[in-house]
């Protein structure tokens, strides 16, 4: 069974970098006494996984678009002005400033040795917040029909949504 999602972020300076994902991003983590040098791995908490197509005409835009295979790491935030002003009292930099994506509004943090990595507020709806039993079985690991599926992940979503309308209101 299936038990998390494992990351790799590859670095000219893995130091640096994880240094950067301990002090600044306040990640807690576990080092792996078998590797020299120190070895940290990293709790990154909720995650959630999405399949993009690697081509298509471009949707509302209008403008088609081709990509190579690849895998992408995001991070996501709730209110990115705010992330970026805490990270940035942190030494954080960001290679540009807040840019409406469409999918929600976005900047791409420097990871020290590691290039950019994308900071967003999402607009669409998250799944890092479902519970387990939105997940493809039901009652007596019996398969969920398609009505079955839909109507528990609107109720997460509705689960979701109360709880953002509370968090705000607080």
């Amino acid at each position: 069974m299936i038990t998390a999602v494992h990351n790799l972020i590859y670095s000219d300076d893995p130091e640096a970098t994880r240094a950067f994902l301990r002090d600044v991003l306040g990640w807690p983590f576990v080092e792996d006494p078998g590797s020299v040098p120190s070895w940290l791995i990293f709790r990154t908490g909720p995650s959630e996984t999405g399949v993009h197509p690697t081509s298509g005409d471009g949707g509302e835009s209008g403008e088609a678009y081709t990509m190579d295979k690849h895998h992408e790491v995001t991070l996501l935030c709730d209110d990115i002005e705010t992330t970026v002003a805490e990270l940035r009292t942190k030494g954080a930099e960001f290679s540009d400033t807040v840019t409406d994506m469409g999918f929600g509004l976005g900047i791409y943090l420097v990871l020290p040795g590691a290039g950019q990595i994308l900071l967003y507020e999402p607009r669409h709806p998250t799944a890092y917040g479902l519970s387990p039993a939105a997940t493809a079985t039901f009652d007596m690991g019996a398969p969920a029909s398609p009505v079955d599926h839909a109507l528990r992940f609107a109720a997460d979503l509705e689960d979701q949504g109360s709880i953002r309308k509370a968090a705000i209101s607080e």
